[in-house]
C-alpha cells in the first residue's frame, strides 16, 4: 500500500467510498488552540520548524524520547538546526501520528511529497522555506485552501478579543469565534489563582469582596464574548467537580483564599463547583455549548514545567480519577437545559462518559477522541464503542485541539478516514444500509458539529 495513498487507515471499499463522500466537505472545528493573532496579522511563516514544530508539544515529546537535546527542540538552536535534528530521528516517529500528521502537511497542504528522514531534511526545508513566502501561504489562504468553514480558539475571560474582531470586520470567509475558558477562575489550589483574580478585578474595573463580584464578573465577560460570537465554554478540570454546594460555604473559601489564607481540599471543592455551576448557568440562558475537557494529570514532569512551564509535553492521563460522582449533581442540575460535550482523556474513562451521555439522553453527548487517544487506534475504538452503547448519531463530531494551523486540515481527514472505516466496516457486515451509512457519515464529518454548536 502507498503511504498516505487513496487506502491510508481504509481496510474496504466501503469505507473508501464514504471516505471520498465526505473527503472535501468543509471543517467545522469546534475546538482548537489556535494563535487568533497569527491569523489576524496573516503573515508569511518563516520556515517549517515555525509551521510545525515551534508550537507542538507533541513533536517535542517524541523528539525527546528519540533523546535530541533541548537545545534543537525548545532551546537557542536556530529554527533549521532544529528542524535537520528532528529530520535525522523522524524515521523513529513511524508509528505515531504525529508521524503521519506531519506528513499529510508536507504532503497534502505544502504539496512537497518527500519523505522526512536524514537525508531528505535540507532539500524539505530550503523548498518549504521558498514555498512558505508565496501569498497563498498565507494563514488565511491556507484556511481557505483547507475549506475551514468555522474554527474556535480557546480564550480566557480576560481577554479583549480584538484579534477576533478584526478577522470579524475582514472579507476573510473562515468564521473564526472565541471559546470562552474560565479555568484560571476556578482553579483556587494553583498558586497564581489571586494574581489571576487581580487580572479579572481589572477587566472589569472593580474589586472582589464577595464571591458574588466574581460571578458577577464571569457574567460581564461572558456576555462579552456573546457579543463576539461566542457560542461555547470549554473547562479542562482533571476532576469535574460539579457536586451540590452551599453558596455561603463557596463565598468563604474565596474569601479566605482572596486574603492568602490556605484551604482544605473540601473548601476549593465547594469553590470549584460554585464556578463551574454558575458558568453552567450562563450557558444554560445562552443555550451555549458546556464543554469539559476530563481527567489531565498537568506538569508531572518537574524539570519541564520549572523550565518551560505548561504545555511543554509533561501531562498523563490515569484511571483511578472518579468523573461520575463530582459530575452527576450537575448534570442532574441541568437536565434537559444544558447542551453538554463530554471529552475524556484516560481510555478507560470512556465507558463512564459514555453511558453518563446515554443516561442523560439528547442533550449530554460525547466528544471527540482527545489527546493522547486521538490517533487511529484510539478513534477507531472511540467511535465504535459510542456506537454500540451510546448512539452514533449523537457524537458531538470531530475537532483538531491543534495549536496549528496548517493540522487541521490532516487532523480532520484522519478521522474522516477512520469514520469512513469504521462505518464501512458496518455496511460490509450487514449491520446497517449503504444509505444509511452515507447519511450517517456526511452528517458526522461536519453537520452534526454545525447543528449542535449553531453555526
Amino acid at each position: 500500500m502507498d503511504f498516505l495513498g487513496d487506502r491510508y487507515l481504509i481496510e474496504s471499499d466501503t469505507g473508501l467510498r464514504l471516505f471520498q463522500l465526505i473527503r472535501d466537505l468543509p471543517i467545522i472545528d469546534a475546538h482548537n488552540h489556535a494563535d487568533v493573532a497569527e491569523i489576524a496579522e496573516n503573515r508569511n511563516y518563516e520556515d517549517i520548524w515555525q509551521v510545525e514544530a515551534a508550537t507542538d508539544h507533541y513533536v517535542w515529546s517524541m523528539l525527546r524520547k528519540r533523546g535530541i537535546p533541548e537545545r534543537l527542540i525548545t532551546g537557542d538552536a536556530t529554527p533549521e538546526e532544529k528542524w535537520l535534528a528532528a529530520a535525522a530521528k523522524w524515521d523513529d516517529l513511524a508509528g505515531s501520528p504525529t508521524y503521519e500528521w506531519v506528513h499529510l502537511d508536507l504532503f497534502r497542504t505544502l504539496g512537497i511529497p518527500e519523505v522526512i528522514r536524514e537525508a531528505t531534511g535540507k532539500d524539505i526545508w530550503d523548498r518549504s522555506k521558498a514555498l512558505l513566502q508565496q501569498p497563498g501561504m498565507k494563514p488565511q489562504a491556507l484556511l481557505g485552501q483547507m475549506k475551514v468553514e468555522v474554527m474556535c480558539s480557546t480564550d480566557d475571560p480576560t481577554d479583549l478579543l480584538d484579534d477576533h474582531r478584526r478577522l470579524a470586520e475582514s472579507d476573510l470567509q473562515t468564521r473564526v469565534y472565541p471559546t470562552y475558558r474560565p479555568d484560571r477562575a476556578m482553579n483556587i489550589f494553583k498558586p497564581d489563582w489571586r494574581d489571576y483574580i487581580t487580572l479579572l478585578e481589572k477587566r472589569v474595573n472593580g474589586k472582589f469582596k464577595k464571591i458574588e463580584d466574581l460571578l458577577d464578573a464571569l457574567r460581564i465577560t461572558h456576555d462579552y464574548f456573546a457579543e463576539h460570537g461566542c457560542v461555547a465554554t470549554d473547562h479542562g478540570v482533571e476532576v469535574p467537580y460539579g457536586v451540590d454546594f452551599k453558596r455561603e460555604d463557596a463565598d468563604a473559601a474565596f474569601c479566605k483564599a482572596y486574603n492568602g489564607e490556605a484551604l482544605s481540599r473540601l473548601e476549593e471543592i465547594q469553590y470549584m463547583s460554585c464556578i463551574l455551576d454558575a458558568v453552567a448557568a450562563l450557558n444554560s440562558e445562552k443555550n451555549w455549548v458546556f464543554q469539559l475537557h476530563i481527567g489531565a494529570v498537568r506538569n508531572v514532569r518537574n524539570s519541564l514545567f520549572d523550565n518551560y512551564g505548561s504545555d511543554s509535553g509533561g501531562d498523563l492521563s490515569t484511571h483511578t480519577i472518579d468523573i461520575v460522582t463530582p459530575l452527576r449533581d450537575l448534570l442532574n442540575r441541568y437536565d434537559g437545559r444544558l447542551k453538554v460535550v463530554l471529552y475524556c482523556l484516560d481510555p478507560g474513562h470512556q465507558t463512564s462518559v459514555t453511558t453518563l451521555a446515554r443516561a442523560f439522553g439528547a442533550t449530554v453527548n460525547v466528544g471527540a477522541a482527545w489527546w493522547f487517544n486521538d490517533a487511529p487506534a484510539g478513534m477507531k475504538q472511540h467511535l465504535e464503542y459510542i456506537g454500540e452503547v451510546d448512539l452514533l448519531a449523537n457524537f458531538a463530531g470531530m475537532v483538531s485541539d491543534s495549536r496549528k494551523l496548517v493540522s487541521y486540515a490532516s487532523r480532520h481527514e484522519m478521522f474522516r478516514r477512520i469514520l469512513g472505516d469504521v462505518v464501512g466496516q458496518m455496511v460490509e457486515r450487514g449491520r446497517i444500509p449503504m444509505p444509511v451509512a452515507e447519511r450517517l457519515v456526511t452528517s458526522l464529518a461536519c453537520e452534526r458539529t454545525r447543528e449542535l454548536f449553531g453555526f
